[in-house]
Formats: structure tokens, C-alpha cells, sequence
């Protein structure tokens, strides 16, 4: 049975890749594997395509279930599915859960054939360019040739950009959500105390924790705790939590006291028990290079004039993390850089997070650019 407006009943697939691939950093990996998902129909030539680019904890179910029994569907259920602004039944869309993840994809707790151990601390950092690199060969394996478009939020929009500038003749269309051209100090300060955070977790052992049979957790769920708050606005957090108290009374100590802090000691003991530590340094890592006007003498608007697709941008009035200025950057280099351009910034009190939530407007903006996006694969 499926759920009304649901792609119903998903299965994960892997892709196996035996040619070697030599990453930005100069390290090279002789074989890797990719965990994907697709959900509709490619069309006969293979233009309905659309590339779901996951942000820092994604991963590559994107929407459905597994089972019946699931109590959640993919992460971005609520923008994926029959009728949805991304509509199955007429695009043929891909998740994927990127190099160096912990969800099947080959990352930091696969097995190193050349030991036949976890690669651990050996596993090498991996930059946006190097997943947009991945992927690239994931489309060839699907027969895809160009993306009608190619989506992202945070760290999705990233690659969605990068997509953009390092192959312009596969994308037709590139949507960037809540994202930046590149991270600020204070978001690379923020990112570098999260990874200290499990870096000086006793259970580190130089990430090399697998072979100890012990779990950073602690560091893990710092880190998580750090970068949630992040993710949402004061305001988000004021009207969900406030300043009330568990109990309705003070205790004089340093248990939870205060809803807000009973909130994300769960969240972050529920992410330190579902994601690899070595795989959120990887990430946050990947975040803190991304810059892709460095190559172009620090000239976004140079890296931008590659550029072939046309763009959507989006971001929300109370992100602070990546806030709708730095979205506007992207509009004012692609403007400059003479790129069609459309740009909606959504009132939202969900900070960070509101690329991921239910909300009318926003789901109306992305509804009627992907309606247009359809409208030009039938023409």
C-alpha cells in the first residue's frame, strides 16, 4: 500500500566503481562504492533528471520508506514525492549519500582493501568539487547526460553550484537553498569547535576509534548540540521552548533544568547513535573549503560567467547561519556575471533548518520554478 502523495515503498541501490579516482587533495582512492536512491521514471531521453545534493548529516533516502512499519520517511519527504514541488511523476530524481559518508557509501568506517581494516584516520578529505566529480560518474552509470536540475540546500546548494561551474553543459537549471558562495570566519570558527569537540574525545584514538570498539559519542553529541543551536533562530527557539522549565522549579544544580536544554541533549545522543564521527570532520571540513571563485583569483563572478544553467535562489529571513545576505552575494555575482537569475527569500522563523520545513511560500516558489522546469522538458 502506498501513502497518499508518497513515492510509496523505496529500496537503497549501490553502485560499485573500480577505475581509481585522484581527489583534490591529491590522495586517490583505488575503488569506491555510492549508496543512491531514485524515485519516478527517467524518460525516454533521459531529460527529466533531477540531482538531490544532501547538506552536512544527509544522506541518500531522500523520500519514501523502507517499510510500512517506518515511523519517518526520507529527509525531504515533505518536497519529494507524487505531486510535491519536486513531482515524481514527472521528473526522475536521485539521492545520494556522498563519498566519505557513513551511510553506505564509502567513507571512514568502510574496509580499506589494502588492510582489510576500517580506513579510519587514512581516509582522505574530501572537497564539493570531489563529490560533484562522484556524481558525475554516478549520471554517466545512469545514462544521464545533463541534470534538468540539479538541487541543493546548505552544503547541497554547494554542490549544486559547483555542479554548475565544473561541468555548465549538464545543467540545465541549478537551485541553491539556505546556502553561502563560501563560509564565513564565524562559521568556520563554529565548525572547528564542533571538531575539537571529538577531536579531545578520549574515545578518539586519532580516528582510529573502530579498532577499539569504542564510539567518540561524547564528542559527537557536543558537536551535534553545537551546530543545532546554530540551525535555529532565537525567535524558533523562543515560541518552541522559552525559558520553561521541566519541572516548573529551579533545582540549584547542573542537571537538565530547561526544555531547551532537555532538547538537544536528545538530539545530540540521538545523532551520536546514528552517525561516524569521522565522517562529521570530513564534512564540516568540506564546508570550511568550499570557495569556488579560488580558482578564478577569488572572482566569483569569474567562476560564475562558466556558468551555462539558469539559477534559483532561495534563503530565509531568520537563517543567521547562512543568512539571505550571503545568498544575495550569489545573486549580485551571477547578475554581474550576466546568468539568469531568480531570487525569493522566504520569511521564516526556522532559521536554518526552514529549507527543510513546510511552508507555503516556500513551497510555492519551488513549485512554480519546477512546474516551468517541466513545462520546457515537454515542449
Amino acid at each position: 500500500m502506498t501513502v497518499a502523495n508518497s513515492v510509496g515503498i523505496v529500496t537503497a541501490q549501490k553502485a560499485v566503481f573500480d577505475q581509481p579516482i585522484t581527489l583534490s587533495s591529491g590522495a586517490a582512492l583505488p575503488r569506491y562504492e555510492l549508496m543512491y536512491e531514485t524515485y519516478g521514471t527517467l524518460n525516454a531521453n533521459a531529460s527529466n533528471a533531477i540531482l538531490i545534493c544532501h547538506a552536512l548529516s544527509g544522506h541518500h533516502h531522500v523520500a519514501g520508506k523502507y517499510a510500512e512499519t517506518d515511523k519517518a520517511a526520507g529527509w525531504w519527504d515533505n518536497m519529494v514525492g507524487p505531486g510535491k514541488p519536486i513531482d515524481t511523476d514527472r521528473f526522475f530524481v536521485i539521492g545520494l549519500n556522498n563519498l566519505g559518508g557513513c551511510h553506505g557509501s564509502t567513507g571512514p568506517s568502510s574496509i580499506n582493501p589494502e588492510t582489510g581494516k576500517p580506513y579510519g584516520s587514512t581516509f582522505p578529505l574530501v572537497l564539493v568539487r570531489d563529490w560533484v566529480e562522484t556524481q558525475a560518474r554516478l549520471a554517466d552509470r545512469l545514462g544521464i547526460k545533463q541534470f534538468a536540475a540539479v538541487i541543493g540546500g546548505s552544503l547541497g546548494g554547494m554542490q549544486a553550484m559547483r555542479w554548475a561551474i565544473s561541468h555548465p553543459e549538464r545543467v540545465r537549471h541549478c537551485l541553491v537553498i539556505a546556502s553561502a558562495p563560501k563560509l564565513t570566519a564565524q562559521n568556520i570558527a563554529f565548525n572547528d569547535v564542533a571538531r575539537q569537540a571529538i577531536l579531545t574525545d578520549p574515545e578518539f584514538h586519532g580516528g582510529d576509534y573502530y579498532e577499539h570498539g569504542v564510539v567518540p559519542k561524547r564528542g559527537l553529541r557536543l558537536a551535534r548540540m553545537l551546530g543545532h543551536i546554530t540551525y535555529l533562530s532565537d525567535d524558533g527557539m523562543g515560541e518552541k521552548f522559552g525559558r520553561e522549565l521541566k519541572s516548573g522549579e529551579y533545582k540549584y544544580g547542573f542537571d537538565v533544568e530547561f526544555q531547551i536544554e532537555s532538547y538537544l541533549r536528545y538530539q545530540g545522543d540521538k545523532f551520536s547513535g546514528m552517525f561516524d564521527a569521522n565522517t562529521y570532520l570530513l564534512m564540516t571540513k568540506a564546508l570550511d573549503y568550499f570557495d569556488p571563485g579560488r580558482h578564478f583569483g577569488g572572482d566569483l563572478v569569474a567562476a560564475l560567467k562558466t556558468t551555462l544553467a539558469k539559477f534559483l535562489v532561495v534563503s530565509f529571513t531568520s537563517d543567521w547561519r547562512f543568512s539571505p545576505a550571503r545568498s544575495r552575494e550569489i545573486v549580485k555575482a551571477l547578475l554581474d556575471a550576466r546568468r539568469p537569475v531568480s531570487y525569493a527569500e522566504i520569511e521564516s522563523a526556522h532559521g536554518h533548518d526552514a529549507f527543510l520545513m513546510d511552508d507555503e511560500p516556500y513551497f510555492g516558489v519551488m513549485r512554480a520554478y519546477l512546474n516551468n522546469i517541466a513545462k520546457e522538458i515537454a515542449a
